[in-house]
């Protein structure tokens, strides 16, 4: 199955009661100013124009229906289909796409089917979308929005450092350790409505150019690294300068003299 073959057979449809709906209007105004000027002969002969012109119109929005109908949406999703054809979008679209039915990472972006309802996941926000073209053109159009995005590499690290010093005095720990950077974005962004602003795939994004851009050190002269961990759950997928997945999970500033 194919949703693109359905498409076409659709716009083929539609292309019909464009024209269709065209000369109903046509004929409207034909009959509405032949009774005003009591033209009755002309108006019985398009009256019978419409008639017929309206009577096509439902028969098309009929065919659409049956079309439509008859397009096994649970058959086209659980078989594999749409991810296949979706795979297929992604490599022409030049979107970068890990794992495999039913979830996928399309950095920044997860995706997951729910094939019983459906649906599918843009991380937590259900997708209502069974054409793998326009859902794909959504994740490139969030990819591109972001790409666009300011950014200030050096900003952004002195950022992410206050937000280290505020969670090593939360938790208590040893300064100079490692902690889990999905810990520090509940700190960037403490509140529901600034986590709508600043979500988790924007944050990520800024990772991701924070880690491809060069910058080293924070402006009160500590370096920091980045590290992994063997809790998967917690590591964030980017990718590099280099189009190479990478997995950060944990991040510590030091002073140099640490090294």
């Amino acid at each position: 199955m194919n949703y693109e073959d359905l498409y076409q057979s659709y716009q083929a449809l539609a292309k019909d009661l464009k024209d269709k709906t065209a000369l109903v209007q046509r004929l409207q105004k034909a009959v509405n100013k032949e009774i005003e000027n009591g033209d009755l002969r002309s108006f019985d002969k398009d009256m019978e124009l419409l008639q017929e012109a309206c009577s096509e119109q439902a028969r098309i929005l009929e065919e659409m229906k049956a079309l439509v109908a008859q397009f096994d949406r649970q058959a086209y999703m659980e078989g594999g289909d749409y991810a296949e054809q979706m795979l297929a979008c992604c490599e022409e679209s030049g979107v970068d796409v890990k794992g495999e039915f039913p979830v996928y990472e399309m950095f920044p972006y997860r995706v997951r089917f729910d094939v019983e309802n459906l649906d599918i996941y843009l991380d937590r926000k259900k997708v209502h979308c069974l054409r793998p073209v326009n859902f794909v053109q959504r994740i490139k159009t969030g990819q591109d929005k972001l790409m666009k995005a300011s950014f200030n590499a050096n900003v952004f690290a002195n950022e992410l450092a206050e937000a280290y010093d505020m969670a090593v005095l939360k938790l208590g720990k040893r300064p100079e350790t490692d902690l889990y950077l999905t810990k520090l974005y509940k700190l960037l962004a403490p509140m529901g409505r600034y986590r709508r602003e600043y979500d988790q795939q924007s944050y990520a994004f800024d990772l991701a150019r924070l880690y491809a851009s060069g910058v080293e050190e924070t402006k009160d002269g500590r370096r920091f690294e980045f590290g992994p961990s063997r809790n998967i759950n917690q590591a964030i997928r980017i990718l590099d300068q280099n189009g190479q997945e990478q997995y950060l999970a944990t991040i510590r500033f030091f002073s140099k003299i640490d090294e």
